[in-house]
């Protein structure tokens, strides 16, 4: 794809109308990366004209979600209820000249036509009872009926447009019936809005989920009535879930927020969505530097992209193991507070730095460095089975060379066991496990020489001597 000759400008138009699950939120990462590669403007409109569905605590939602993954925005947030007062200005202008109509078709009667319609096995659409047209005589006005405003959609020809996902889309103008562009109370439909919109926030490229192609073709049609070059499209796939159902709240989707409560990176979220359609090569794992540096619409994916959470899971374990240790330690010591556990003997980001690499969300992080801060006593029988007679003659040993160390280092207890493994004829896990077991009440840790350093020569040895 050619460089733009223009301003990039793109938008993300969210309709607060429930929570923001990742799937949306892709339809936010694209035309903000898009906006940030060519150096353009990334706008945020809040589509909330469904009064009856639109909710604050949604817009406030969609707005967490954008500063928790660092998707910023240069302009807005424009609410459409905002705006209409413009919208009734463009709606003026169509009808002088003479691109909409009033249709004064009842609700029944639109529900009785459908029906005949589908007994005759036809697309159901608006049959044009009150489009003007020469030589046409329209239907007398029904006294107290306030009509639907109409837009006279061409009836021959196709509108079409080039797609950067699906490439050329065409469809015949015959079609399409005569789009509702204000309800009887004035207030504008979707389409039009949009439209409206697009052109005053001057857009230039609009990438959007696949459910807005069928939108497309009437807003193309607005766009020629009203004399204005129609920004670029492209559809995105939709996203599926792992039993191959689109991601909605119905089939399970989290909200994007659930996601930064369960101990995830925006970065990694960040990371995860981006191939999440699109692809640099074989790269699975990027900066946001070098994803911004790499995206076009070129690589864009023409199939639905599958939700897996296991990856996900995978790409936060790696942003974890990256993070500095100053910053993981900052990650995990509200998980930590939360709890009522003190975390400072030893230095939180010390530990983080010892046990990054065996977590996948900071939650479990936190949960890993509670053995240097809320130590379990060893299980009994686990105990005995590692230790016996001839082990626990070696821990005592063990327990006196620490005790006896010059300085306390990882380095200093590391000599200390190889002296021990090699006077008593024993191999590692024969010493390592049992004193692991007496001074975290684990199995499993980071090697026990490094554990034991961090936790200090003072509570070692008293842990050990505590299982003695």
């Amino acid at each position: 794809m050619s460089t733009p000759s223009h301003r990039v400008r793109t938008r993300f138009a969210p309709s607060p109308t429930g929570f923001i699950h990742l799937g949306n939120i892709r339809s936010a990462l694209y035309p903000w990366a898009f906006a940030r590669h060519h150096g353009g403007d990334f706008i945020l409109r809040i589509e909330d004209t469904d009064t009856e569905r639109s909710s604050e605590e949604a817009v406030q939602v969609i707005l967490q979600a954008m500063d928790w993954l660092g998707l910023d925005y240069d302009e807005g947030p424009f609410y459409q209820m905002q705006r209409m007062p413009r919208y009734r200005e463009v709606l003026e202008q169509l009808r002088q000249s003479g691109m909409v109509y009033p249709c004064y078709l009842s609700t029944a009667e639109l529900d009785a036509l459908r029906e005949r319609q589908l007994a005759a096995k036809q697309k159901p659409r608006y049959d044009g009872t009150w489009r003007p047209e020469p030589g046409k005589t329209l239907p007398p006005i029904p006294e107290g009926v306030r009509p639907v405003w109409r837009f006279k959609t061409p009836t021959t020809g196709v509108v079409a447009w080039h797609d950067f996902v699906k490439g050329r889309v065409e469809i015949r103008n015959e079609e399409l019936d005569d789009l509702v562009v204000a309800r009887p109370d004035g207030t504008p439909t979707y389409n039009f809005c949009v439209v409206v919109d697009d052109i005053d926030m001057a857009i230039t490229d609009v990438i959007r989920g696949d459910d807005h192609v069928n939108n497309t073709p009437r807003q193309l049609h607005i766009f020629q009535a009203l004399g204005v070059k129609p920004p670029r499209y492209a559809h995105l796939p939709t996203v599926l879930n792992d039993q191959g159902e689109k991601l909605s709240k119905r089939n399970g989707a989290k909200s994007v927020l659930q996601y930064r409560d369960e101990g995830y990176l925006p970065d990694a979220v960040v990371n995860y969505l981006a191939r999440l359609g699109w692809s640099h090569g074989d790269a699975e794992i990027f900066s946001r530097a070098q994803f911004l540096e790499w995206f076009d619409l070129d690589h864009l994916g023409s199939s639905p992209a599958q939700f897996d959470e296991a990856k996900l899971r995978w790409i936060n374990a790696h942003y974890i193991k990256h993070t500095p240790p100053e910053k993981l330690a900052a990650l995990v010591r509200p998980w930590l507070d939360k709890d009522g556990v003190e975390a400072d003997n030893p230095d939180l980001a010390a530990v983080c730095a010892l046990l990054h690499d065996r977590a996948q969300t900071i939650p479990e992080l936190a949960q890993q460095t509670l053995l240097f801060y809320r130590p379990t006593a060893p299980d009994a029988a686990a105990l005995t089975q590692h230790l016996g007679e001839q082990g626990k003659v070696a821990v005592v040993d063990l327990r006196a060379r620490l005790a006896a160390l010059p300085e306390w280092s990882r380095e200093a207890i590391s000599a200390a066991f190889k002296a021990v493994l090699k006077q008593h004829g024993l191999k590692m896990p024969q010493l390592a496990m049992p004193v692991r077991l007496m001074v975290t009440g684990r199995e499993q840790t980071p090697a026990v020489d490094a554990v034991l350093a961090l936790l200090g020569r003072e509570t070692v040895l008293q842990r050990m001597d505590a299982s003695l």
